[in-house]
């Protein structure tokens, strides 16, 4: 069974994850334009991090860092390689939505890999599925020809 549960990003089960997900980025992304967090960034107070568990087995995680305009930014999705294909992805991306949106965010955004950075075309496939639309530059960042800005708008609940 699958568990979503908050999580230490240092923690012994998923800091190789999030290592992984660095290396990951790191040989994806030029080093200019790289915005991914590591362990000790992940562990600032305005960001909240999940793990995804299988019987205690860590497979994968992702983050939410709470911004001043109201929106929150998806950070540091990643699955480890011999679970993906299972939807975990999708269960992250749809889990952090839900409880954003439950507690009144009014958007989800993201930075990912452009177009042309091939390494993220499955993510950007995810996040269109999703619903997620390409926008300018979020909160934090600048225009970057290797980045692409997509947003979730979240109606709140009645």
């Amino acid at each position: 069974m699958i568990e979503i549960r908050a999580a230490d990003p240092g923690s012994e089960a998923l800091r190789p994850i999030i290592e992984a997900h660095l290396a990951h980025s790191w040989e994806a992304t030029p080093q200019t334009s790289n915005h991914t967090l590591d362990v000790e960034a992940l562990r600032a107070p305005e960001i909240r991090f999940w793990g995804v568990f299988e019987d205690d087995v860590a497979l994968g995680c992702g983050a939410l860092k709470t911004l001043p305009d109201g929106t929150a930014e998806v950070k540091s999705v990643h699955v480890v390689s011999a679970a993906r294909g299972r939807g975990l992805a999708r269960e992250i991306m749809t889990y952090l939505a839900d409880l954003a949106k439950a507690e009144g965010v009014s958007a989800l955004v993201l930075e990912t890999g452009a177009a042309h950075l091939s390494e993220y075309d499955a993510a950007r496939k995810l996040y269109e599925a999703l619903g997620y639309s390409y926008c300018g530059p979020i909160f934090g960042y600048e225009e970057d020809p290797n980045s692409a800005f997509m947003r979730l708008a979240l109606e709140p609940r009645l």
